[in-house]
């Protein structure tokens, strides 16, 4: 039967329930009991033959004559319920065949029984319309097979679906562990701006619009308040910590979305060495509490995160990979790339075309694992290392071949700091649309003193990984083209 049809057969049954005096939308439920604790408690229930009343969504009808099985779900489990002309009189029956279809939400009023196969089940004694659904939902077996179909209809796909449910599940435990693992250690949760004049914390192209009240273009942050948080600091809160979200206009990839959640913390006092021991105990911590592993299949690489960590070079990956020194700053980076037939864009810059020759290697590379001595020309907000001066205190957290988190001995020294917002001006000057924006209210903030610190940032695509799927199929609304 078509949609159309179904839908006005649909309505003719909403019709009927009206005329009946029925609320076909009624406020309240009388729920007693939810699926999970009827189930958890039905053999007293039973016992005592206590009432129960139960509510939920109408999964599948199965008829029997003069009877009727039917499953309910509410979200936390199903139970079956068992309709009788016999009990609930012919007229209340005849009103439940003629109007309730699969998808309708509806309150049974009954007493726990098991059937002979074993199965905990309610017995109606009564029966009410809660909610009268007018589309049906995809057969159960099928489901929604197209992509597209089943990201539009994201409430579709999750009901369908039982991991996709419980995906979100582990997806509130992911961010609620690492908010715990912050609170426990004496951060304070903090909120910062989400609308910027200058947008800061990250290089990555911003999307842009417009405060009619102030009449000035702003940006929509493309870090989770790195800079806001550093005023903190500066301020005297010595550990603050968000979770918020991020959004950058770039392209679109399995492990790239243009609106996300992300956590950045910041620490007084402290270092990117003692942060790389803090980092290593946190993803553990997730390991443990989400998943009840530490062991890992993701992409083409067998995860440990119980294993001991491993430091990889940048410098000396990019030397060995391809016999340039990327502190050289003659080395010729595009003839190499051009050499490894790797694409590069017109015009590209060093910064550019250096991060696209590490991130051929960084594929490679399984982890758990720290990248270190990274060069500064690449990190703007990292403080430099008193061993190498060319080179930041910064680590990137490399698992199954990507970045999942980055950590940095914060820069504190504001005239090293306007130096390099000046480097990054002039990149932007040059038509580089991701190098950072100077933000001289900032360099002003550190000119009062902020203490030195460690700061890490880390994105749900942490999570997706751990999840073994694209970032895309890890959140529950993802960003969707308008149909036509």
């Amino acid at each position: 039967m078509a949609l159309e049809d179904i839908r006005s057969e649909r309505l003719a049954k909403l019709a009927k329930l009206k005329e009946q005096g029925i609320d076909p939308y009624p406020a309240r439920a009388r729920r007693t009991h939810s699926g999970d604790e009827f189930l958890a408690n039905h053999a007293s229930l039973e016992a005592n033959h206590e009432a129960v009343t139960l509510a939920g969504r109408v999964m599948s009808v199965r008829e029997h004559g003069g009877s009727v099985f039917i499953d309910l779900f509410d979200g936390t489990a199903r139970v079956q319920s068992f309709l009788q002309k016999d009990v609930l009189g012919e007229e209340a029956f005849q009103l439940f065949s003629d109007t309730v279809d699969t998808g309708d939400f509806v309150e049974i009023t009954g007493t726990a029984f098991t059937t002979k196969r074993g199965q905990p089940s309610l017995s109606a004694t009564s029966w009410r319309m809660l909610t009268k659904s007018l589309l049906p939902i995809p057969d159960e077996w099928f489901g929604i097979k197209d992509e597209d179909e089943r990201y539009r209809k994201r409430y579709l796909d999750i009901l369908l679906q039982k991991e996709l449910a419980e995906r979100l599940v582990r997806r509130s435990k992911f961010w609620n562990v690492i908010r715990s693992f912050l609170l426990e250690r004496g951060f304070i949760e903090v909120e910062t701006p989400v609308l910027e004049t200058t947008t800061g914390g990250a290089e990555a192209r911003p999307f842009v619009t417009h405060h009619n009240a102030l009449d000035i273009g702003v940006f929509l942050r493309i870090s989770v308040g790195e800079l806001w948080q550093k005023r903190l600091m500066v301020a005297g809160l010595p550990k603050t910590f968000e979770i918020g979200r991020v959004f950058r206009n770039e392209g679109m990839s399995p492990e790239h979305a243009q609106d996300y959640t992300a956590v950045e913390f910041y620490e007084a006092y402290k270092d990117y060495e003692a942060g790389m021991e803090m980092i290593t105990e946190l993803y553990r911590r997730i390991a443990d509490e989400v998943y009840g592993t530490r062991k890992f299949s993701i992409k083409d690489f067998e995860i440990d995160l119980d294993q001991d960590w491993q430091r990889y070079d940048y410098c000396a990956l990019m030397q060995k990979e391809y016999g340039l020194d990327p502190l050289d700053e003659a080395a010729d980076w595009a003839g190499v790339l051009k050499e490894c037939t790797i694409s590069i864009e017109e015009g590209a810059n060093r910064e550019r075309l250096v991060d696209t020759a590490w991130k051929q290697i960084r594929k490679t590379l399984g982890g758990p694992g720290f990248l270190v001595n990274v060069p500064v020309f690449m990190e703007p907000l990292a403080k430099k290392s008193a061993a190498d001066p060319r080179v930041v205190e910064r680590f990137q957290v490399v698992l199954a071949g990507s970045e999942n988190g980055k950590g940095f001995s914060e820069l504190n020294d504001p005239q090293d700091q306007a130096e390099r917002f000046a480097h990054q001006a002039e990149l932007r000057a040059a038509g580089d649309e991701e190098a950072q924006m100077p933000d001289s209210d900032f360099v002003e903030a550190l000119e009062y003193g902020m203490p030195p610190a460690f700061g890490f940032g880390v994105s749900e695509r942490l999570f997706s990984f751990l999840e073994g799927v694209s970032i895309r199929e890890a959140q529950a609304f993802p960003l969707m083209r308008p149909r036509d």
